[in-house]
């Protein structure tokens, strides 16, 4: 038997938390409409964030989160990425005269986004060429992927963050793709996409412990399936699919954008409570990627394979 005194003064709890609450419903109904609004929309705006931190950073980096956390501006940067990736997805394929092309390969060949090794001098093609795609399962891939991790990284990191690491990504990929395989062509945001996977992958990696064992093993479990079932797919539309159509290359743009998310995003990412100027691993990745940038435009101005036919 509980004695009447603990029962009694557990009524009594109960009765002030449900006047806190009453009375506080009631203080936010008196406030004036804009404010009224505001306090709403904290409310909510906390709700979205928490379970975000939890999933991306530390518990450690926690306390500087909430001191940064907004939900306005949202992130835009990878939403505006994948709109207009879409809008010129539906282009090629819907828009653009069927009876110049007989392949979506071919349909898109003409591009002036894609990157191709005979174009090489229009030199915005080592980053346009993210804009463009072959196939629902090649754009349904990349923007899934993209939105499900670079939104949640977006609203932690900021969208300055998030694109330098998407872009370096890219870029990297183009140019690897250039230098290890010069004759074949490139299209896909999979270079960003998966800068951003290896910068969450590391930062998971070195946090292992921190990050609850069983779900940072889950996410590790995660992140390497999707790298799996991304990269058999794409060995599938290149070899299977359509094994007729122009050459595109399949797997240097992945590892150039992994390896520069696990290292360029893997700095970004892990010095949350840090400016990025002054960091000083920030600086060495930083120049370590212009090293590996500058070889491969060298490459490609001067020795080139494709020059020589």
């Amino acid at each position: 038997m509980i004695p009447e005194d603990l029962v009694e003064m557990g009524r009594r709890h109960q009765n002030v938390e449900e006047y806190k609450k009453k009375k506080e419903k009631k203080e936010i109904g008196n406030q004036p409409r804009k404010e009224r609004k505001g306090h709403i929309l904290n409310m909510w705006c906390q709700k979205v964030h928490n379970p975000i931190s939890k999933w991306i950073l530390p518990p450690g980096a926690g306390g500087i989160y909430w001191q940064r956390a907004r939900c306005f501006p949202p992130p835009v940067f990878i939403a505006i990425i994948s709109i207009l990736q879409l809008g010129i997805f539906v282009y090629y394929t819907f828009w653009k005269p069927q009876e110049e092309w007989n392949t979506p390969e071919m349909g898109i060949w003409e591009s002036p986004f894609i990157y191709r090794p005979d174009k090489r001098k229009q030199a915005w093609r080592f980053i346009s060429y993210m804009m463009v795609h072959v196939g629902f399962q090649h754009i349904c891939g990349n923007v899934l992927m993209q939105l499900l991790l670079g939104l949640p990284l977006e609203m932690v990191h900021k969208g300055h963050r998030v694109g330098l690491v998407y872009l370096s990504g890219v870029f990297a990929g183009s140019l690897g793709s250039s230098v290890c395989e010069p004759f074949q062509a490139l299209v896909g945001a999979s270079g960003g996409v998966y800068a951003l996977t290896g910068g969450y992958f590391m930062n998971v990696l070195v946090n292992f412990k921190s990050m609850v064992p069983l779900f940072g093993f889950f996410r590790l479990t995660l992140i390497l399936f999707i790298f799996a079932f991304d990269m058999g797919l794409a060995f599938f539309r290149k070899f299977v699919a359509s094994p007729g159509g122009p050459p595109v290359s399949v797997r240097v743009a992945h590892i150039a954008g992994g390896l520069t998310g696990m290292t360029v995003g893997f700095t970004v990412f892990s010095c949350f409570e840090k400016e990025l100027l002054k960091d000083r691993m920030f600086w060495v990745t930083i120049i370590g990627y212009f090293v590996c940038v500058l070889l491969a435009v060298f490459f490609n101005i001067f020795l080139s394979p494709v020059d020589f036919l």
